[in-house]
């Protein structure tokens, strides 16, 4: 079992700066991949962007990139989405997701966290 615990998210202005945080323990050495994913009101979860533990290999949706910054603390088991440039379009609910690979689809991944609320004012 892994247990992800997300924190970070709030309510900040258009052009503002967040950084999400999720911790992970238990078994963390069974999966191999952390990624991100945001559920917007009356929307499907989407894929954010991911990080391979085992390397600097980063992934992103073309939606964020530019602006979101996925990075891992291999000592902390951490792992950390900076979002500058934000958008209102960017809010959601934010959830971190642990596998054993890098997936862009949500099903493919076996644990999840319980998710931190973002809204971007405009």
């Amino acid at each position: 079992q892994v247990q992800l615990v997300e924190s970070g998210g709030g309510l900040v202005q258009a052009g503002g700066s967040l950084r999400l945080s999720c911790a992970a323990s238990g078994r963390t050495f069974s999966n191999s991949a952390m990624g991100w994913f945001r559920q917007a009101p009356g929307k499907e979860r989407e894929f954010v962007a991911a990080i391979k533990w085992s390397s600097r290999n980063t992934y992103y949706a073309d939606s964020v990139k530019g602006r979101f910054t996925i990075s891992r603390d291999n000592v902390e088991n951490t792992v950390y989405l900076q979002m500058s440039s934000l958008k209102p379009e960017d809010t959601a609910i934010y959830y971190c997701a642990a596998g054993t690979k890098v997936y862009y689809s949500d099903s493919l991944y076996d644990y999840w966290g319980q998710g931190t609320q973002v809204t971007v004012s405009s």
